[in-house]
């Protein structure tokens, strides 16, 4: 990073943050204890006094980008604002100072409030029944599937594929592969919706499940929903609803009612949980009834006042996740959906598909758009036109932006669409920014086709300039020392 020395190049020996007093209790010669062999002999840390640290890592910060910091229409991921008050309630000394190991009867506060999420997101999905249990949407994808897995088993099935249509998430495939199942790939139609004499002659008495997420990558609702589940569940094969999406549709209309059989929810999407940069995330995961007792054990259950953990499920895939859960997480989400109540809930939804229009409308005439209809919460545009008259990619689009200070939308996602732009304005965002963000698109647009050159070494202005992403992922260096 140019200008910005590593902390390793700010050592000058002899500098030192901290002292440590010396210690009241005998030493312990831990080459004895460890093993010679096992103990690093150079640690080369470097010396660097406190304000170094300090201002380092201050500075630092500055140069990164968050939902804190201005518009970020990461479409597929939902990052919208996470309101302030969540992270206060979860840091109150009483949920952060119980041990996992608590006796049921000193942590029924605990236990009350993961029922009740349990039952918000069964009303939320239309599902009978959930675990929390599972740290992140991918996580909430295998563990829905392994459900399914060993639920046909032990009905004497030994079922093989899982079918996945063409605009699924990238997760869906690697879940069915991850769980030993054969991926079928569907093809969409031409107006963006699974094609159904497609999916016809993929479903057979081999097929466990379809995996599909609605409304689908290009921010379509699937509205062949009712006859999709007809055709799976006249095979014997069960209904997977990837909710990473279901910002689009809270208090509209529930996968249960739809036919779903499981459901996975995306906590720190939908209901504004911090995410990104690895977690810790949460991606629990609903069933109808007949799957109750398949699901991670323990779930939280309930008799007369008192709240406790039901072991008490032979069928149980197991754990998915120590203890039981991401709780901190969930305690997040549990609070944003107690203060919006159910008609927040809808209103979220009906913002973020007006939201979504809205921008469509303002920028469509710039790009290809590979479905023109009413869109939910996000849509997908083509930089297409732009590459095959210039040569200016969704690419150099997307870094451009960076230089008016807006984070860029996911590209080349979904790869059924060329030089895709998948851009998702939440419910967070106010007409002002949207307006601001569509003003910067038709200048890019403007500079694009007055100085293709220009916007091929985008972005100009940022700390860290175009780099080489194939030699970066062939050829990365991870230690101080080769940087």
């Amino acid at each position: 990073m140019k200008g910005t020395p590593l902390i390793f190049e700010r050592s000058v020996p002899g500098k030192e943050g901290f002292r440590l007093y010396a210690p009241d209790v005998p030493g312990v010669n831990l080459s004895e204890t460890i093993g010679g062999g096992l103990l690093r002999q150079n640690l080369d840390l470097p010396e660097v006094s406190e304000v170094d640290v300090v201002r380092h890592y201050t500075k630092l910060s500055k140069m990164n980008f968050g939902v804190d910091d201005g518009f970020y229409p990461l479409g597929s991921c939902t990052m919208k604002y996470n309101p302030k008050i969540n992270e206060e309630i979860t840091a109150y000394p009483a949920f952060t100072e119980l041990h996992p190991y608590a006796p049921e009867e000193l942590a029924q506060g605990t236990l009350r409030f993961m029922y009740e999420m349990q039952r918000f997101l069964c009303e939320i999905t239309g599902m009978d029944y959930f675990t929390l249990q599972p740290a992140a949407g991918a996580h909430g994808e295998l563990t829905g599937i392994l459900i399914i897995k060993k639920f046909l088993e032990a009905a004497g099935q030994k079922r093989s594929r899982i079918i996945v249509p063409d605009s699924s998430h990238g997760t869906n495939p690697a879940t069915a592969k991850e769980s030993g199942f054969e991926i079928v790939k569907v093809k969409s139609g031409m107006n963006g919706l699974v094609d159904l004499e497609e999916l016809k002659k993929n479903v057979d008495e081999n097929v466990a499940a379809l995996m599909l997420t609605n409304p689908n990558t290009l921010g379509l609702f699937e509205k062949d929903i009712p006859e999709i589940s007809h055709i799976l569940h006249e095979k014997g094969a069960l209904l997977y609803y990837d909710g990473a999406n279901l910002n689009a549709i809270m208090g509209i209309a529930r996968p249960g009612d739809m036919g779903f059989d499981v459901v996975h929810v995306n906590l720190h999407k939908t209901f504004s949980t911090p995410h990104g940069g690895g977690g810790p995330g949460a991606g629990p995961v609903g069933v109808k009834a007949f799957l109750r007792d398949f699901l991670p054990k323990p779930i939280v259950e309930k008799e007369g006042d008192t709240y406790f953990l039901d072991y008490n499920m032979p069928r149980s895939i197991g754990r998915v996740k120590a203890f039981y859960g991401n709780i901190g997480v969930v305690l997040k989400a549990y609070a944003y959906i107690r203060s919006l109540g159910a008609r927040g809930l809808r209103e979220v939804s009906e913002m973020a598909v007006l939201n979504a229009n809205y921008l469509k409308k303002k920028i469509q005439d710039l790009f290809e758009v590979p479905v023109d209809t009413i869109c939910k919460h996000e849509f997908v545009v083509s930089a297409g036109n732009w590459k095959k008259k210039n040569g200016v990619r969704a690419l150099d689009i997307a870094k451009r932006l960076l230089d008016y200070g807006f984070h860029p939308p996911t590209i080349y996602f979904p790869l059924i669409v060329e030089e895709a732009l998948m851009m998702e304005p939440t419910e967070t965002e106010g007409k002002e920014a949207l307006d601001a963000f569509a003003d910067s698109l038709m200048r890019i647009c403007d500079e694009a086709q007055e100085n293709p050159d220009l916007m091929q070494n985008t972005p100009h202005h940022m700390p860290v300039k175009r780099v080489d992403e194939v030699k970066a992922a062939r050829e990365m260096k991870l230690k101080a020392g080769q940087l």
